[in-house]
């Protein structure tokens, strides 16, 4: 059953339309990500849901109740945001108590409350730290903590893991979604990284230009995209152009008749590279240059009439490579998706 249901909601400042006829559902219990470039419109999304902007027209509903009118304090809704917008003159404890003690929650209450939110996320020790004390991923866990602190339906998290390094950001998303499954909330992310998307939600929605162009799983996303803009956004990813010489190919139910402009679309670690043509079908290449990135390396490819291509290996086998080798670039036919928008 879904717990937030978005119909045709549009938002326009100006001219432009940061958001424009959006359309969704995000089931209850779920961690859902909204995917897409900054400027897409993703934030102004959430926002609305939030209540801190209102829609020029469209529909809000949480758990069955319209919220569309209703002020941020009426929705059954809370933000965790970018900064963290922590207290500085209050402890770790003060902040997470802030809003319960707004609602005027019982003192013994808010006590128990605040120890099981710091317990929650790991944080028992520090409840008298102040949040200059606190390294980024501790604030962030305070953030996180205080958000949930008021148990709402829905939480909306704005880049969460933004201000955090690389490492810390990868530990970070694991926390997330083991907070998120022992409480049960449901998560409504919203990131521009693929990565962390794909990582973390259940469901993705990727949006571009304000629209929604594409809704489904992470493994839909990446490994079968509809459009050559997810193919593109949703990760590493090499596109031919052309159109089709011979036969059909179904694509998501629909025939492609022969001479149909399509694109095909290849993930880089789809590509296998050989010093001898493989059998079947396969592409020279020459070596241009390679990205070492630890454990696996980005060989950068120049094949005929000078295109490009991204292969993803094992560093231990781009090792064996150096700029201007000579090789042959192949793929098993399942690995291509054809996409015709």
């Amino acid at each position: 059953m879904a717990l937030l249901e978005i119909a045709g909601v549009s938002k326009r400042f100006g001219t432009v339309a940061a958001v424009d006829e959006v359309s969704l559902t995000v089931d209850r219990g779920a961690l859902f990500a909204l995917l897409g470039p900054s400027g897409c419109g993703k934030t102004t999304l959430l926002r609305m849901i939030a209540g801190f902007e209102t829609p020029d027209h469209g529909r809000i509903v949480i758990d069955g109740a319209d919220v569309t009118a209703l002020p941020p304090y009426a929705r059954p809704v809370n933000m965790m945001f970018q900064s963290y917008a922590l207290f500085p003159h209050m402890d770790v404890a003060g902040n997470i108590a802030f809003g319960l003690r707004q609602e005027k929650m019982d003192r013994r209450r808010i006590i128990a409350r605040v120890d099981e939110m710091l317990a929650l996320v790991q944080m028992a020790d520090y409840g008298g730290r102040r949040p200059h004390e606190l390294s980024g991923g501790q604030r962030q866990r305070v953030a996180l903590a205080r958000a949930l602190a008021k148990m709402p339906k829905l939480l909306l998290l704005d880049e969460p893991l933004a201000a955090l390094d690389r490492k810390l950001r990868a530990e970070t998303r694991l926390e997330l979604i083991g907070i998120q499954e022992r409480v049960g909330t449901t998560f409504l992310v919203v990131t521009h990284d693929q990565e962390e998307a794909l990582s973390m939600a259940s469901r993705i929605a990727v949006m571009n230009r304000g629209r929604l162009v594409e809704i489904g799983t992470p493994a839909e996303i990446y490994e079968r995209p509809g459009s050559r803009f997810v193919a593109d956004f949703g990760g590493d990813v090499n596109l031919f152009e052309g159109e089709l010489t011979a036969g059909f190919n179904c694509l998501a139910g629909t025939a492609l008749p022969q001479g149909a402009e399509a694109t095909l679309a290849l993930r880089s670690e789809k590509l296998h590279l050989s010093r001898e043509p493989p059998a079947g079908f396969s592409v020279a290449a020459t070596v241009s240059s390679i990205g070492y990135l630890g454990g696996v390396s980005i060989v950068h490819l120049t094949a005929g009439e000078g295109r490009a291509l991204r292969a993803r290996l094992p560093s231990t086998d781009a090792g064996c490579l150096g700029r201007g080798t000579a090789v042959w670039v192949s793929w098993s036919p399942d690995d291509g998706v054809v996409i015709t928008r």
